[in-house]
């Protein structure tokens, strides 16, 4: 069963439940997931639906970071059980351990040498990872590596 499926059974049972954090979570993911298919005439890859995913989450922690300067304590609660929720729709997350040791092996792989090499490395390490770790996260080691 694919992450939309899963993600349609549980906002089944969170209808069931009156659960409306959860309805709310999951309602905007399905949206977003049904948009991206519209835009692109086809039903999405599971990839696909992950960025997504991965997407709606950042989107959420950039939602507390503006919600703390305004000091509205309720739209931060609300923000961080959206992201728990969300995140329960990830597949689990590569450690920064394992991260790194990815990273290592792809760069050897292309044989990067210099920044300038990062667009080779980040090409062939992305699929590698396939959303189990923010590309923003990602793009940070690769950099950290290849300027030492």
């Amino acid at each position: 069963m694919g992450t939309k499926q899963i993600l349609e059974a549980a906002l089944k049972d969170a209808i069931k439940t009156s659960d409306e954090a959860h309805k709310r979570a999951i309602r905007m993911i399905l949206a977003n997931i049904k948009l991206a298919e519209v835009e692109k005439g086809a039903p999405l890859e599971e990839t696909e639906i992950i960025n997504i995913l991965q997407k709606d989450i950042k989107i959420h922690y950039e939602a507390i970071q503006d919600a703390e300067k305004a000091g509205r304590a309720d739209l931060i609660d609300k923000n961080r059980v959206e992201i728990s929720i969300l995140e329960t729709f990830l597949p689990k997350q590569l450690s920064e351990t394992e991260l790194k040791d990815l990273a290592l092996s792809t760069i050897q792989e292309v044989g990067a040498t210099s920044p300038a090499d990062m667009g080779k490395v980040m090409k062939n390490l992305l699929p590698k990872i396939q959303g189990r770790a923010p590309n923003d996260a990602v793009s940070k080691i690769v950099r950290e590596m290849l300027n030492r």
